[in-house]
């Protein structure tokens, strides 16, 4: 991608001193597993829930360390200066910045306003409006606080993990989390949750599935209204990224059998479907999974 002229966002936080356990302002976060796996299970499932803790296993984690315990230190927020951010914070910001520029185009067609999310880095925990942060969960956006949260760890996680490198990557999942916030602005989210409130586990994760799907076409209408960012190379980056973290295939590398039923993201097929239909067309209204 081209970024190098890019400007960067200055709606960024950095959290600290959250390394010892779940840490929190005030009287902390406590309750760690408790906090923590209801918020994977309000966003994935219990699907998701599995799959998370299989992963763990996999990449030779210990579970049983979500709980917490010891050492447990207050979660600082800081705002430094763009100087002093790391090249994959940078990146991540002239992204963000790029999003920003593109979704206030199209809100403001539509005779509105684009108010955009923070961005917040942590390293391994952290806080968030919704409960803990937690690597092992990845990106994730809080509706409850406008924010996302990412652990740059998971880019070098997709390089080497997931074999899906490249800039293009980091702007699609950045991209992918910038929607979520406009499905939350919007009011899809909340008419989701509802809808979810009263399904069964299947049929809400089948609507999360949907979500999810929306959010990866929004990324494809930012990276088409931002053409000039895009080098040769990009799609095929964005295309394997979509096919690496589809549900099938991280369950098949967690050596389970699919469970369509268990599904909270979509297939790889279905991400790399949405993803390219966003990048074809630009246009969010053709990003309707719920009328599909």
């Amino acid at each position: 991608m081209r970024l190098d002229d890019e400007q960067e966002s200055s709606n960024f936080e950095i959290q600290e001193g959250g390394r010892g356990g779940f840490g929190g302002g005030g009287g902390g976060l406590g309750g760690g597993l408790g906090m923590l796996l209801p918020l994977i299970g309000s966003r994935f499932g219990c699907g998701g829930i599995a799959v998370v803790l299989v992963i763990m296993v996999v990449m030779g984690m210990n579970p049983l360390s979500l709980v917490g315990g010891g050492g447990q230190q207050p979660v600082q927020t800081q705002r430094p200066a763009n100087s002093e951010l790391t090249d994959i914070q940078r990146t991540s910001l002239k992204v963000l910045g790029s999003t920003e520029r593109r979704w206030t185009d199209i809100f403001k067609a539509e005779g509105l306003t684009y108010e955009p999310p923070t961005l917040v880095f942590y390293s391994q925990n952290g806080q968030s409006g919704c409960g803990a942060a937690q690597s092992a969960m990845g990106p994730f956006y809080c509706p409850a606080d406008h924010r996302i949260y990412l652990d740059t760890d998971f880019f070098r996680e997709m390089e080497t993990r997931f074999n899906a490198p490249g800039d293009f990557p980091i702007g699609y999942i950045i991209a992918h989390e910038v929607g979520h916030h406009i499905q939350t602005v919007t009011g899809i989210s909340d008419k989701v949750r509802q809808a979810q409130r009263r399904a069964s586990e299947a049929e809400g994760n089948a609507l999360q599935v949907k979500m999810e799907l929306q959010a990866d076409c929004y990324a494809g209408v930012w990276a088409n209204r931002d053409t000039n960012l895009m080098e040769a190379g990009d799609l095929e980056e964005g295309m394997r990224a979509a096919e690496a973290i589809g549900d099938d295939t991280l369950q098949k590398a967690a050596g389970q059998r699919p469970v369509p039923e268990s599904f909270t993201h979509g297939t790889s097929a279905q991400r790399m479907e949405w993803l390219r239909r966003g990048l074809n067309s630009g246009d969010p209204a053709q990003c309707d999974t719920f009328a599909s």
